[in-house]
């Protein structure tokens, strides 16, 4: 798949995460969260390790006790003696000026620290506390996420805009002055930051939201304010179909219009899911749209009456999970074969047409047609296959061509 150039990525400042670049023009990043108590620096780090194998370039941990971020410089030694270089992100509320203070060396492992404005603090100790975690990360050089939660917006800088916008001859609605102080609070808090002696390129903004066109409406309204890099991700997604629709929807329509250098897709996972399954939502919403390509996907049908055979969803759903598996070990050996398609179909009807269109494709036989199956390498009919090993020979032809087609290359096709 080639990079749709039909997306202008807004221009933005370059941060770097540790060895990650983020804006600036680099490829989207796409991130995630861990759901172990931090403490527990085994479930951690084999946690963080999955889904950095599953291709999560930067993972956000809770820092919320003492023993968290203590956990954290552990996590961190004990990651990189398994050659996980992942960046980690700290994940701060409400009591992380005192964690900073008494664990100086948390801050020091980190590539970044994650400050939500609305739990900082209250009162006169808001601007203390702030000043202390922003301080911490311009000693240590490390970038900064201003991350500005719907659910938990600062009341104080709310009310105030409530009552201007009481004041006006026109006011806007209630949801219109929430959005409002979302944006208000990420760049304010900004612009405090760089005061406290952040260099603006060290510094990420979130404004998340849980429904899709109020998310929308923000982040085109914060493009427009700031070249701050931006995080995107529909908070508390939800479970799910519903999960993965609602953000797909939602980073779609940004993507698409150039916002966004960093996402997440905050899914709720069923009880016993892996926690990876987020980063794969979140690497199909970016290959989707075409802005980055992470493992070959294959084009399937849906099935009809003329395929009564369920072979065909057999084999794709064997060959998704195959080729998926295999992107650990083929990223770095076979340089832009995640650029690669895939046709499964079930029938005659669009079979042949959609295998010629992809790099490798076949063409099961449906109900009343001649038991074989074409396999088309490149828009060329190259065999016929028959039998009971289909499954088994198509993949071998899938292994071969990436070998013969990605072996020599270098870089991205």
């Amino acid at each position: 798949m080639t990079t749709n150039r039909s997306v202008v990525r807004r221009p933005t400042r370059r941060v770097m995460v540790g060895h990650v670049a983020v804006g600036g023009g680099a490829p989207v990043v796409v991130q995630s969260m861990t759901n172990t108590d931090t403490a527990d620096v085994t479930s951690t780090v084999l946690q963080v390790y999955d889904l950095w194998q599953a291709g999560s370039e930067l993972v956000r941990l809770t820092v919320n006790t003492e023993e968290a971020a203590r956990g954290v410089v552990v996590v961190r030694e004990k990651l990189d003696a398994m050659g996980c270089d992942v960046p980690l992100i700290g994940d701060f509320h409400f009591n992380g000026h005192r964690l900073i203070k008494a664990v100086p060396e948390c801050a020091q492992a980190l590539a970044k620290l994650r400050i939500n404005p609305g739990n900082v603090g209250r009162g006169a100790k808001k601007d203390e506390q702030f000043a202390t975690l922003v301080e911490a990360a311009a000693r240590y050089d490390k970038a900064v996420r201003i991350g500005v939660n719907w659910g938990s917006l600062d009341q104080e800088l709310l009310a105030r805009m409530m009552d201007e916008n009481a004041q006006r001859i026109l006011p806007h609605e209630p949801a219109q002055v929430m959005r409002n102080a979302l944006i208000a609070s990420a760049l304010e808090s900004a612009a405090r930051a760089v005061e406290l002696g952040l260099a603006a390129d060290r510094i990420i903004l979130s404004c998340k939201l849980s429904g899709v066109q109020d998310l929308v409406a923000v982040y085109r309204d914060l493009a427009c304010r700031s070249d701050y890099a931006l995080h995107l991700g529909l908070t508390e997604a939800g479970m799910g179909s519903k999960g993965i629709v609602a953000s797909a929807a939602a980073l779609a329509i940004l993507l698409q219009e150039g916002i966004g250098d960093t996402i997440r897709v905050s899914l709720t996972p069923a009880p016993g899911e892996s926690r990876t399954t987020e980063v794969q939502v979140a690497q199909e919403i970016l290959q989707t749209v075409g802005l980055r390509s992470f493992t070959p996907l294959v084009t399937a049908c849906p099935g009809c009456g003329r395929t009564t055979s369920t072979v065909f969803q057999e084999l794709a759903q064997n060959i998704q999970a195959w080729l998926r598996g295999q992107m650990p070990v083929w990223r770095g050996q076979y340089p832009g074969v995640a650029t690669m398609s895939v046709a499964v179909m079930g029938c005659v009807v669009n079979g042949p047409g959609e295998s010629k269109h992809a790099n490798v494709g076949i063409s099961l036989p449906g109900s009343n047609e001649t038991p074989v199956a074409p396999v088309y390498v490149d828009g060329e009919k190259t065999v016929t296959l028959k039998g009971d090993r289909i499954a088994e020979e198509f993949q071998a032809i899938v292994a071969d061509y990436v070998k013969r087609t990605y072996g020599g290359a270098s870089g991205e096709r």
